[in-house]
């Protein structure tokens, strides 16, 4: 109701707006629709690891963190401050290191803890990888946000290997002090400006390795002193390659990045299940980019979200049909026609799933 204040009594009633079709949709969803969205998921790296864009028995390495998805105004439900002091909603999310797949997403309210629902979503993860078909050895990796002996011992029984980050707790620091100088190697792929080493020692039954950096030169007065980052893991490789493998867990943020670049931009409705379905959605838009990629242009590089939709999706070209023929037409200097093409070529070729 709307009502002029110059002339009393004068009042008329407005209709609201009609609810968007997307909006309509969404709000639709219950918490079990959403575990069957998530089922969708799962099945649909079954079904693209099965036509040739899985690990098959080659090693699978895998990132779990977390993110914030920032929106704004107070009436989305769930929706509140976190960690980075700003409003937004707390996924968790697993994604496949060599290709940024998402293997496993979960949203969260805004407030929830980095490590909320880890243990679940680990005990989830597990068995639907070995069911999409990844036959060979595993790594997961993790920031220490979800350093939990329980994880760790559920991973160690899967045959699973881990490296997953630990905070500067006083046990950890006591142990990181009785490691003796000699045992520190350089590490050579560092700036100039700095310096940083390596080293090793063991928590109770469990391998503890250990990065410290620090700055050089005129710069060395800001950061004057050692910052050691430690992570603790089951594997049993030389130790050079077990602590630069756990600093490329950094790439999941190559996946949020994406992610935020598409459909998780935004979460569009006030209902928080409406927004949990929504961010399942994002995440299968994600992957169904992706595993074209893998399954139509093998051996490329795989480029970001946003270069894909350009050269695959986005076409400047239109169907024609004449003598009942369909013709795609195309610009002849088209830069990426050759890829579009042959990608083409090679998806109608796959089999249908069984």
């Amino acid at each position: 109701m709307s009502c002029d204040p110059g002339r009393p009594g004068r009042c008329s009633v407005i209709a609201s707006r009609p609810p968007s079709t997307l909006g309509t949709f969404l709000r639709a969803f219950t918490f079990g629709h959403v575990r069957q969205l998530d089922r969708v998921l799962a099945e649909s790296l079954h079904r693209a690891w099965a036509a040739g864009a899985g690990p098959g028995d080659q090693r699978l390495v895998i990132d779990i963190d977390s993110f914030v998805g920032e929106v704004h105004g107070p009436a989305k439900q769930g929706a509140s401050f976190g960690y980075t002091h700003k409003r937004g909603y707390h996924p968790i999310l697993a994604t496949r290191a060599d290709t940024g797949e998402v293997l496993h997403i979960r949203a969260r309210k805004g407030s929830a803890n980095t490590a909320r629902g880890a243990l679940r979503f680990v005990q989830e993860l597990i068995p639907r990888v070995d069911r999409a078909g990844a036959e060979g050895p595993k790594l997961l990796r993790a920031d220490s946000g979800f350093w939990n002996n329980t994880i760790m011992l559920r991973l160690q029984a899967a045959g699973w290997d881990y490296s997953i980050g630990v905070r500067q707790q006083p046990h950890i620091r006591k142990a990181i002090a009785a490691i003796d100088d000699n045992n520190w190697q350089p590490l050579e792929d560092y700036p100039d400006n700095g310096e940083a080493q390596i080293a090793e020692t063991m928590l109770g039954d469990q391998r503890l390795i250990v990065r410290r950096t620090r700055l050089l030169g005129t710069q060395a007065e800001l950061w004057p002193d050692w910052r050691y980052f430690a992570f603790i893991t089951n594997r049993s490789g030389p130790l050079d390659i077990v602590e630069a493998e756990h600093r490329q867990h950094a790439v999941v943020e190559l996946a949020i990045r994406d992610l935020k670049d598409q459909a998780l931009a935004h979460f569009p409705s006030g209902k928080f299940m409406a927004n949990a379905a929504w961010t399942v959605i994002a995440a299968l838009a994600h992957n169904l980019l992706r595993q074209t990629h893998l399954l139509a242009l093998p051996g490329q590089t795989i480029r970001t979200a946003r270069t894909l939709r350009r050269r695959l999706l986005t076409i400047p070209a239109r169907l024609t049909r004449t003598a009942r023929t369909t013709t795609l037409r195309m610009p002849a200097r088209w830069p990426w026609a050759h890829d579009f093409l042959a990608a083409l070529a090679r998806l109608r070729a796959l089999p249908p799933p069984g």
